[in-house]
């Protein structure tokens, strides 16, 4: 049997973050009056843009993730993974919102970071 702690745990925490941001471009939106698009509002692009950019790198890290789970990575991997990642998608959308340029960049590297790092073991898993 498989155990999808460090998959699940990502996704519920991940999930949350996105919910968040999703609630903040609902707020912008409600706040200036823009139904559809940005209205050429700053605030609502970045807030669209920072939530944009979460389901872009969560998503694919998610799958990513799911097949080193079934493929019986170590939980050692799994956690380090999922914490880090997590940690890097809280740090990037804090630079971004919080106008915090270098925890910005921290955060889209260590995101790049666990993404290679997890690409790699999962070819590692299916070629060894």
């Amino acid at each position: 049997m498989f155990d999808f702690y460090w998959f699940s745990l990502c996704v519920a925490l991940n999930g949350l973050l996105l919910l968040l941001l999703t609630i903040n471009v609902s707020r912008l939106r409600i706040k200036n009056r823009v139904s559809y698009g940005d209205g050429g509002n700053k605030p609502l692009m970045l807030a669209i843009r920072v939530h944009a950019n979460g389901v872009e790198q969560v998503m694919m890290f998610a799958l990513v993730l799911l097949a080193l789970t079934m493929a019986r990575a170590s939980e050692t991997l799994l956690a380090v993974l999922v914490l880090g990642f997590t940690l890097s998608r809280l740090m990037h959308a804090y630079g971004m919102l919080g106008k915090a340029h270098r925890m910005r960049q921290l955060g889209a590297g260590i995101t790049y970071l666990a993404q290679a790092v997890a690409v790699m073991a999962l070819l590692l898993e299916l070629l060894g």
